[in-house]
């Protein structure tokens, strides 16, 4: 186990403590969850430094990553509709985990295939990971009724939504070639 690893596992862990915190009937709760979930997306970037820097890269590392990021946004996001219920928030967060589940699954496969390098994270997927992380503090921060800076957080979720999908047509068409290759006949 090393520094990155730690902070990987230290992300999951921190779970639990987010939702607790965002059912918590206390004034300062919202404040709480967004701060935890801010450092969490720290932890995000430093854990990748980190293993670049320290040259520290595990197979665990390597795995448990992705999912402690996807499992944190996934979370948020469906604590957020709960709480906003409404079509605005849902849309948004219906295409982010689908992304994350296709494209989950497209890597996951073509890794298989010995193609992993053609699906890797592109400037668009950290982009649209930006935008997402940046309006899931500012939502969770503040109660649901409309404000300007619901609006704002409202903005970056639709804006990393559409990056959501850009980079999800940007993985497929890379996969393509292997998705449409047809079996050949016994």
């Amino acid at each position: 186990m090393n520094i990155p690893n730690l902070l990987t596992v230290l992300r999951v862990l921190l779970i639990p403590v987010f939702v607790l915190l965002f059912y918590l009937p206390f004034s300062w709760s919202p404040l709480a969850v967004s701060a935890v979930f801010a450092f969490a997306a720290a932890t995000d970037w430093l854990d990748g430094y980190l293993a670049r820097v320290l040259q520290q890269s595990t197979p665990f590392g390597a795995f448990l990553d992705p999912v402690a990021d996807k499992l944190i946004v996934a979370v948020a996001l469906v604590l957020l509709v709960e709480a906003h219920h409404n079509l605005w928030l849902t849309l948004p967060a219906i295409i982010i985990i689908s992304r994350e589940i296709v494209v989950s699954a497209l890597r996951e496969w073509m890794a298989e295939i010995g193609a992993r390098a053609q699906v890797a994270v592109s400037d668009l997927g950290k982009w649209k990971t930006a935008a997402q992380m940046l309006a899931l503090v500012i939502l969770l921060a503040i109660p649901p009724q409309f404000s300007v800076w619901v609006g704002i957080g409202y903005g970056l979720l639709y804006i990393s939504a559409a990056l959501t999908l850009l980079s999800m047509a940007q993985y497929l068409r890379a996969a393509w070639p292997h998705l449409s290759i047809t079996p050949e006949k016994k």
